[in-house]
This record gives C-alpha cells, sequence and structure tokens, in this order.
C-alpha cells in the first residue's frame, strides 16, 4: 500500500473548511468511546458493550438505512453472562428515537480507533484543500457530504440486512480523493511506497489514488489480506466513484469566474515551468 504523506500542489486561499473537518473530527473522537481503546484493540467486556451501545444509538446501521426505521432491539451497554458464563452485551428496546438518515451524518465523524482516524484525516488534510480551492468552501462542503451519504447508503443497499454499524469519515473522504483524480491527476504527491523499507518517491497523483481505488475495488470483491479487519471497501469504491462524477460534473458545467485559486489538472500554476513548493 502506497502511503501519500504530501502533495506538490499549492493552493491559494486557506483550506478552512478542510482544517474544520479535522478538527470536528479529532474532538469527537475524544469525547467517544473509540478514543480509550487500547492501540491493539483489547477492551473489557464493559468497554466493548458500552461501545456497543453507543455505536447503536449513533452509528449508521445498514438495516436501519434499507428500511428507514431503527432496530428493534439494541445494545444497552449492561454486561451479562450466558448460559455458558460467558459474558455477552444485553439488548432491548432503545429508549431513543433515531433518525436513520440522520445517522448517515453522525456516522461521518465517528471513527473506533486511533489508527482509524489519524489514517482518514491524512488522506483528507492532503488532499482536501486543492478540492476545496477547485470548488469553493460550499461546493467542497456538499461533494464531501454528498460522498458520505451515497457511500452509506450504496453499501446499505448491497447488504440489507447488515446490522453491523457503519462508522467513519472513509466514504466523504473517498469522494474528496476521486474528485482529486479528476482534477489533479498529473500532481505529484510524496509518498512511501513499502518494499523492504518504505522508500519515499514522487508519484503522479494519478498512480497513487489509481492504486488506492483498485485495492478498494478488490478487497470489496471479497479478496482481503490478514490485519484488514471489519472495513466497508464497498462504501469506500462507492464514495469515490461519487467523487469522481461530482467533479466530471462540475467540470462539465464550466470552471466558473477566474480566481488566482484556480489550477489547470497538473496542480501548477499557469506559466510556471516549476511549481512552488506546496504547504
Amino acid at each position: 500500500m502506497v502511503i501519500p504523506i504530501h502533495d506538490v500542489n499549492p493552493v491559494r486561499r486557506a483550506p478552512l473548511v478542510t482544517t474544520a473537518l479535522v478538527l470536528v473530527n479529532v474532538v469527537v473522537f475524544l469525547l467517544t468511546p473509540g478514543a480509550a481503546a487500547t492501540p491493539a484493540g483489547e477492551a473489557g467486556p464493559g468497554a466493548v458493550c458500552g461501545q456497543a451501545a453507543f455505536y447503536d444509538r449513533y452509528a449508521a446501521i445498514p438495516r436501519e438505512l434499507v428500511g428507514n426505521r431503527p432496530l428493534p432491539r439494541v445494545a444497552t451497554g449492561r454486561v451479562v453472562e450466558t448460559a455458558g458464563g460467558r459474558p455477552a452485551c444485553a439488548t432491548d428496546r432503545p429508549p431513543y428515537a433515531k433518525i436513520p438518515a440522520l445517522s448517515v451524518l453522525y456516522a461521518m465523524f465517528l471513527h473506533g480507533s486511533w489508527l482509524h482516524l489519524l489514517g482518514n484525516m491524512l488522506y483528507l488534510w492532503i488532499f482536501g484543500n486543492n478540492i476545496e480551492d477547485r470548488l469553493g468552501r460550499l461546493g467542497y462542503l456538499l461533494l464531501y457530504l454528498v460522498s458520505g451519504y451515497a457511500a452509506a447508503y450504496g453499501f446499505a443497499l448491497a447488504a440489507p440486512e447488515s446490522t453491523t454499524p457503519l462508522i467513519g469519515a472513509s466514504g466523504a473522504i473517498a469522494g474528496v480523493l476521486g474528485a482529486y483524480l479528476v482534477a489533479f491527476p498529473r500532481a505529484r504527491v510524496w509518498s512511501l511506497v513499502p518494499f523492504l523499507f518504505f522508500i519515499p518517491l514522487v508519484l503522479p497523483a494519478w498512480a497513487v489514488l489509481g492504486l488506492w481505488f483498485l485495492l478498494q475495488w478488490f478487497y470489496s470483491l471479497g479478496y482481503t489480506v490478514p490485519g484488514t479487519g471489519s472495513v466497508a471497501y464497498l462504501a469506500h469504491v462507492i464514495g469515490f466513484v461519487t467523487g469522481v462524477l461530482v467533479m466530471l460534473l462540475a467540470r462539465a458545467v464550466g470552471p466558473g469566474p477566474a480566481s488566482p485559486g484556480r489550477y489547470p489538472p497538473d496542480g501548477r500554476p499557469a506559466g510556471v515551468g516549476r511549481p512552488p513548493r506546496g504547504r
């Protein structure tokens, strides 16, 4: 897996929306049960059941999205013993009113671990600022939300009986990556390539993001590698394709009024042979 660490693609205005999204994601994570998880993901029965109750209430659940109604029974956060003496999470009728459509929005800001959060924020920080610069702040925010909703509902339609909670900004960020691939395919991206050691190389964006998309699509077909865990790869694929389509539509409608923050597809200011250093 190629790990991007920096792109050479300067912007002309501060990425306020991208910065705000990163900050909100971090703050929300610190206030949720995921922040207390150990790096190895190990937790006691009480913590596991508490997390299950929290995600049943706030995360997007495919069966709820397809049926547009909450589950009849959810985790309560209490630990009970089974007939075999093993701990289990108690369930009961939900004491709250949950709106499935809003749960998709909440889920975009929920993460299960520090690794989950930091991986998502890395991609958002590297690629989000240029899409914000290209589409404008409102257009960029709409792209982010539309991609997140498309990813969640698309996955739900593919697995309508699933009650596994969907959390994370991956679907929305995948839309940003798809838009970046269309807008700046030749932008240079410093990346770490795992070959014996992590070797830093400068690669074109089409190679970095194209490989990322192919891996997500490959995994969505059921081919996984050890340690990938429970990841909704199909949601990433749907979010990415949504971002591609939105950017193609924006390009077809027109570039809009000229501004200092507009760049050609290679990420370089017009008339400049060598791009300045990025952020």
